[in-house]
């Protein structure tokens, strides 16, 4: 990212305070980092580039900042709440691993404050998605069940060298104070929900075949001709705890 206004822009979103416990993942060349450590906070940076690495480093050296070689797919989170202050995660996530990086960082929710990513626009669309929307899935679902989602802005290509070929944007996710239906096991519930979308112009009657009856899905006051994506997340929850009775 060359762009200083967005780089401006993306800082001031994300507000960093100087007591804040900060995260930065696939901190690249340093472009965000600056600004964040221009706010005064401790930062620890998680990348998996040595090239990247050295520079960051060399760099930052100076700096309140800590570099973890790592693969953010598999770090464990928890080993950096080590304060009072829960964790406020920043990064630009490459799209190939956009989702399951998000699906990981969800199952540390608890000791999380909030997320700033920058996404491929359409992952963000989705993550903040409605139901009866095309974008309305299994990633909106899970992610909105746990967190509040706001789309904040779009970013340009022409904020980047080179040009990237898709849209970017920014997504701010903060877990939810109480969280919605603790009872229903996560993982039990994603596995569900993805059954559910498996075959997005398929009805639930045809998606769940072998899974519910029609009757099962009918009791729940839910009509078995419909796509899973009219369903509200209340409706897969109660079809997901039936499934598993």
């Amino acid at each position: 990212m060359t762009d200083e206004g967005v780089i401006a822009q993306i800082a001031g979103a994300i507000n960093p305070d100087t007591d804040d416990n900060m995260i930065e993942i696939g901190p690249g060349q340093g472009a965000l980092t600056r600004a964040l450590l221009d706010s005064g906070c401790q930062l620890n940076a998680i990348e998996i580039d040595r090239d990247l690495q050295s520079l960051l480093a060399g760099i930052f050296c100076d700096e309140p900042f800590t570099l973890h070689n790592a693969d953010a797919l598999s770090f464990d989170f928890s080993s950096l709440d080590h304060s009072d202050r829960k964790l406020r995660i920043v990064g630009n996530l490459p799209y190939n691993i956009s989702t399951p990086l998000l699906f990981h960082l969800y199952t540390f929710s608890s000791i999380i404050e909030d997320m700033h990513f920058m996404l491929q626009r359409e992952v963000v669309e989705r993550l903040a998605a409605l139901p009866g929307t095309k974008d309305w899935g299994r990633l909106s679902v899970m992610t909105q069940i746990d967190h509040r989602v706001e789309y904040l802005f779009d970013v340009p290509p022409e904020a980047f060298y080179p040009r990237p070929k898709v849209q970017s944007a920014i997504v701010h996710l903060a877990p939810l104070a109480n969280p919605r239906h603790t009872d229903c096991e996560r993982a039990t519930l994603a596995k569900f929900v993805q059954t559910a979308f498996a075959q997005r112009r398929k009805t639930l009657r045809n998606n769940l075949k072998g899974i519910l009856s029609d009757s099962e899905i009918e009791a729940l006051g839910i009509d078995p001709s419909v796509r899973a994506e009219a369903l509200k997340i209340d409706d897969l929850v109660n079809l997901c705890r039936a499934a598993n009775t």
